[in-house]
This record gives structure tokens, sequence and C-alpha cells, in this order.
């Protein structure tokens, strides 16, 4: 059995479900893309190969295998897009939640089906039929856990708005002893620089008291003043709307003062490099043409 633990971002990761890019299927037109990363590199011509994802997912999974992580992949279901573990169900404490997600991924959470039978009965969670929230816009952070939403107007308007207003009560609910904190995100999906897909596109704690932000894309200054008072022995690294818009955010911590980043990332990586961090790069840029990176590919199960 799997005994799930996971408090914050940055904790020793022990085990970890890693997207896969086998079987993915063929190359969506413009009205099967449903962000605008997405839209914009079928439009350019340059969605990524099969070939091409898989050897990402294997530079991914190389790094993660040598600092000792304990890789699971997903079951293949033929000819349907897995790279995206994050999204299709997550883990707070010891519990596993499974969410409602848009329609054209519902059918993802099959290919966890073994693993998922690992974990105890009581331990998993499924969120009432109202309830809508992906795991991308979920971020953990010892005792608050930080969740991107829209509100209902925006939710009903744009296909990148994932997590309702709702999924704030049933986590307030689920999680009495949390310090559950919304924060409503900037929605287009047409443009990559007024858009945040999740929350972890443009916000995440990192080890050795580093975070990575773009303030810019928040829609209230409000969630910008409780950030900056709630981090404010942290080192704030600020991203502007370009880099927020290539995902440089969307990294993965590995533990307290290892990550893993795009090698474009320059500026970026030199900033946590000096704030006291290891940085382990690779390409990974044929992912980010389908709208995630890092973070978006992995689903930790067990942080300590």
């Amino acid at each position: 059995m799997i005994d799930l633990n996971i408090q914050n971002e940055f904790s020793k990761l022990h085990s970890v479900v890693l997207g896969i890019g086998s079987s993915n299927g063929p190359k969506p037109n413009i009205t099967e893309t449903f962000d605008p990363r997405s839209l914009h590199s079928v439009k350019a011509g340059c969605y990524p190969d099969e070939k091409d994802i898989i050897k990402s997912l294997d530079l991914f999974k190389e790094i993660l295998v040598k600092y000792g992580v304990h890789v699971f992949r997903p079951e293949n279901i033929k000819d349907f897009n897995q790279v995206f573990a994050r999204d299709i169900s997550f883990v707070l404490d010891n519990k596993l939640i499974v969410p409602n997600i848009i329609p054209e991924r519902s059918l993802e959470i099959q290919g966890l089906d073994k693993i998922i039978s690992l974990i105890k009965k009581e331990n998993i969670l499924h969120v009432p039929n109202n309830v809508y929230v992906e795991g991308g816009d979920v971020v953990v952070h010892d005792n608050f856990v930080f969740v991107g939403y829209s509100k209902e107007n925006d939710f009903a308007t744009y296909k990148v708005a994932r997590t309702n207003i709702k999924a704030l009560d049933f986590l307030k609910s689920k999680f009495s002893k949390k310090n559950i904190i919304g924060f409503e995100l900037m929605k287009s999906d047409v443009d990559c620089y007024n858009n945040a897909l999740h929350l972890d596109c443009c916000f995440q704690p990192l080890g050795k008291n580093n975070i990575l932000v773009c303030f810019d894309i928040f829609k209230n200054q409000e969630s910008v003043f409780l950030i900056k008072d709630i981090f404010k022995s942290y080192n704030i690294i600020e991203l502007d709307l370009e880099q927020m818009s290539k995902l440089n955010s969307n990294i993965f911590s590995i533990s307290n003062e290892v990550v893993i980043s795009d090698i474009s990332f320059k500026e970026i990586n030199y900033k946590l490099e000096k704030g006291g961090l290891i940085v382990e790069k690779i390409d990974y840029s044929e992912i980010s043409k389908m709208g995630g990176l890092f973070r978006c590919s992995t689903l930790p199960l067990i942080r300590t």
C-alpha cells in the first residue's frame, strides 16, 4: 500500500506519478485545443511530435531516479494525451483527491486505476458533482493551501478556468485544520500573456526560502499583499508576464535543496542557484508547447 504524505511543495520526494507520452493520439486541430499555448503551437505548426514528448519525459525520469525517487507511470490509454498527471488527482496530507475536470480530459483518471488501488479507500476523496478543481491550481505550503480559482462568470466563460469557487468550500470542509486561501487569476483562452492556466503557472514556493511569483496575473491586489506578507522572510523572485507565459514558475522540487528546471530559463536558474538551490537543467521545451511543464507532469505521492 502507498502511505500518502504531502505537506508542502519541496520536502524530500520519495514517490511520484510522472505522465507518459506514448500513444498520444493525433495532433489536435485548432478547435480541439483548450489552452492558449497549445492553440499557439497548433497555429504555428510546432505542436510536438510523440517521439519528442517521450524523450523529454524520459529525461525528466532520469533526474528523478538519480535522486532515488520511485517513479510510477499511468497505464496507457490508446490515442490519448496523458502527459499532465498533476491535474487529474492530487494529494493533500494523506488524502488523494479525485476531482471533476473538463470532459476532454475525464478519461485520464482511468490510467491511474492500478496506482489508486494501492491506496486505502478511506484515504481517497471524490469531490461532489458541482465542484471543479485541477491539481495545478492547488499549491501546498505546510499549514497553508493556496488555490487558484475563478468566480462563476469567468468559470462559465473560459475553457482555461478549471477550478471554481465551490472547490474552496469543499477543501475547507475536508481540511479544517488548514488555512485555505483562494487567489483569483486572470484568464484568456487565446492570449498566453493574460492567462494563468493554473496557479502553478504563476506561483510556487521552493526550498531554501525561495518563491517564484508573477504578481501581474493575479486579479486582485489583495492577493499580492497577502503573498508578500506570508512570504516576507522569503527570497521573492518576481516574474514578468513574458516569463510567466513561458512557464518559468512551473519547475519542480525534488527536495528542499534540489529543483529541476528548463535549460532555457537562464535568468531564473541563476537566481535560484544564487538563492542556494541546486538546479538540474534539461530541455523540456517540447512539453511547454502543450501548455504545461515540470510540475504539470507530476503527481507527487510521498514527501518527507
